[in-house]
């Protein structure tokens, strides 16, 4: 097989294309997002917002159909109130952050799947959980561009903001930053890119765009902005490399990008020369007194 049939052929194809560009859009303000996510270990609260769009889902789905747009509001109020409302407890009751998103998601998820059961037409469940990136439509690519640039516009005009809030979010509040609407703006952001990406890759595989660069980045830097960077070429690639895989070895899409980025992952773990296993493992070596 030459290099043309192997690589570029594939593109010849729109629905290729499409689904490349997509993964593309959704990996560079994935890739952002994460970063602050893994760094403010947040990850399982991404995990929460994730699945509490269910029931947002539920209720347009109801009331307007397979509308592209009613459902991006649906699941965006329903991600929305999941955010707010566990600022809010933690903030006016003695329950902490994560303990707040942990209750409100099974609350949501739960009324989602009643929803879901009693619906004329029943959504199918493993589109809303995997995706389809293949199935990429024209509206639904214009969301994902429309979301990777107020992420990344986001990132460029509040970098300091989003330094500080990440990294000393006390020092941020005690030198007069909004530190509470800087994190409440970051959930908001983090729910618009979810919902970007539930119908192309999934609320499941989502988070493997997000996260898998972002921890693989940590890895290897200890700059914050190379970190951005390096996780977002890391979501670009992974996404190239693992739609081409999908086409030629008739995998799932997004299950094929995840496991490109979770290969990039476990190498980097292993081999990282600062950060990895192995190099910890001769650090220590090094370090232990002869016998």
């Amino acid at each position: 097989m030459s290099l043309h049939d192997l690589v570029l052929s594939p593109f010849s194809y729109e629905f290729m294309r499409r689904g490349l560009l997509s993964a593309v859009l959704l990996g560079t303000s994935g890739g952002l997002i994460g970063c602050v996510l893994v760094l403010r270990r947040m990850a399982l609260m991404g995990d929460a917002l994730s699945h509490s769009l269910l029931p947002g889902v539920a209720a347009a789905w109801f009331f307007f159909g397979t509308s592209t747009t009613a459902l991006f509001f649906g699941g965006l109020a329903a991600g929305l109130l999941t955010a707010l409302g566990s600022a809010l407890l933690s903030r006016l009751t003695r329950v902490k952050e994560d303990a707040a998103f942990g209750s409100l998601f099974i609350v949501f998820f739960g009324a989602g799947v009643a929803l879901v059961s009693k619906l004329p037409t029943r959504i199918n469940l493993t589109d809303f959980l995997f995706g389809n990136v293949l199935g990429v439509s024209a509206g639904e690519l214009r969301l994902a561009a429309a979301v990777c640039f107020v992420t990344v516009a986001v990132f460029v005009i509040f970098y300091r903001s989003v330094l500080l809030e990440t990294f000393d979010p006390v020092f941020n509040r005690a030198t007069g930053g909004r530190g509470g609407l800087v994190h409440l703006g970051f959930l908001t952001l983090t729910v618009l890119n979810l919902v970007a990406a539930m119908q192309t890759m999934g609320i499941v595989l989502a988070l493997g765009l997000f996260l898998l660069p972002a921890v693989s980045a940590y890895l290897w830097c200890d700059r914050f902005i190379t970190m951005l960077l390096l996780s977002v070429a890391f979501a670009v690639a992974d996404s190239v490399v693992g739609i081409l895989v999908s086409f030629h070895a008739g995998l799932a899409s997004g299950a094929a990008i995840v496991l490109c980025l979770g290969a990039v992952f476990v190498f980097s773990a292993l081999f990282s020369p600062r950060h990895g296993a192995i190099g910890a493992v001769r650090i220590g070596a090094a370090r232990r007194p002869p016998a």
